[in-house]
């Protein structure tokens, strides 16, 4: 890595090491783990990202986000995440990452039992709603370290607040969709899953299938689940599923893995009628841009990130007033209304 302007102290703080080992590293003194340098490196490549942020004057809150989530979405939480950093002074919010595409429940735990030694001020966390992990979270709380929950919710643990959509109305406004556009057209409806542990998609299926009952109850809905929203499992788990119902037309993605889904629908040459998926990251974007999505039920990532560090910062009693969870507005994006976007090549 090329030559940085932070002192050990800084590069310290947002790696969550001592200015001993920080110092070890950056000097080459040696008796490093490979894994410790990367963690020095990593701290000041993210301090570079926000260093804007870093001038501002204020009290300084180091939060890390803990994320199980394919590398779209990761990206896309990142990049929302340091776009609001400026809005929030002048408190200065020093943000470290934590994000893997799979693993186990135990390994998420791990990580979050790691915070406190690393002097973290709040964790921002997207994971299963395993008992490993309601159990790690509720010693951050009772570390003194607050607890927000991003997208999908933990039940069960003492976390402060939630932040994302209403799942269960999004996967209500799923069924109406495809209901409308479906209408007489016959055909199964392919609803996939990243995984049944995360309780927002378990949310988003609730209201889903209640829905699909009462406007189509003649409609058979087809589970294909634990691809972990990539694409590398999804295709085969897809392919899979078309093959031993020919008559799957639509799908409703909970859970990603949609650059896969379409592919598998391709493979066998079969039409997909209406397919709607979940989040604006690049994959679905470019799905929309060329009419293979028919919407994407969206949420602004920016304001949940800022609501999420402002819930933090009130827990540390540097903003005042109540501490409670609200729903993100749903959007439906369509290929005719992408953000900063042109109309669908598919007219």
């Amino acid at each position: 890595m090329g030559r940085h302007t932070f002192r050990i102290r800084e590069i310290s703080l947002q790696a969550g090491l001592s200015e001993a080992t920080v110092d070890r590293v950056l000097n080459n003194r040696g008796n490093v783990r490979a894994s410790t340098e990367r963690e020095v490196y990593q701290a000041i490549a993210d301090l570079e990202r926000q260093q804007t942020q870093l001038r501002l004057g204020g009290r300084t809150f180091v939060v890390d986000m803990v994320m199980q989530t394919p590398e779209r979405f990761s990206t896309a939480v990142r990049s929302a995440l340091e776009a609001e950093l400026p809005s929030l002074r002048p408190a200065v919010i020093r943000a470290r990452f934590h994000f893997r595409e799979t693993g186990s429940a135990g390994e998420i735990a791990a990580t979050l039992d790691r915070l406190p030694a690393k002097r973290s001020q709040g964790v921002i966390l997207k994971a299963p709603a395993a008992s490993e992990i309601v159990a790690a979270t509720n010693r951050l709380v009772e570390a003194g370290i607050p607890v927000v929950t991003l997208v999908t919710d933990i039940p069960g643990s003492r976390r402060l607040a939630y932040v994302g959509m209403d799942n269960r109305s999004a996967g209500a406004t799923a069924a109406y969709l495809l209901s409308q556009w479906l209408r007489a057209e016959p055909g199964n409806v392919l609803v996939t899953l990243s995984s049944t542990f995360f309780r927002g998609e378990e949310e988003r299926e609730i209201g889903f299938r209640a829905t699909m009952r009462r406007l189509q109850p003649h409609r058979r809905l087809i589970d294909v689940t634990e691809g972990d929203g990539l694409d590398r499992t999804q295709h085969d788990l897809v392919l899979a599923a078309l093959t031993d119902d020919p008559s799957i037309r639509a799908v409703y993605s909970i859970g990603g893995g949609n650059v896969a889904t379409v592919a598998a629908f391709d493979a066998l040459n079969r039409p997909c009628v209406v397919f709607v998926g979940h989040d604006l990251d690049h994959d679905n974007t470019r799905l929309l841009r060329d009419g293979r999505l028919s919407a994407v039920l969206h949420h602004e990532l920016n304001q949940d990130m800022r609501r999420a560090c402002q819930i933090i910062m009130q827990a540390h009693r540097a903003l005042p007033g109540p501490i409670v969870s609200w729903p993100s507005n749903i959007q439906v994006i369509t290929p005719y209304n992408v953000p900063g976007g042109s109309r669908s090549s598919a007219d």
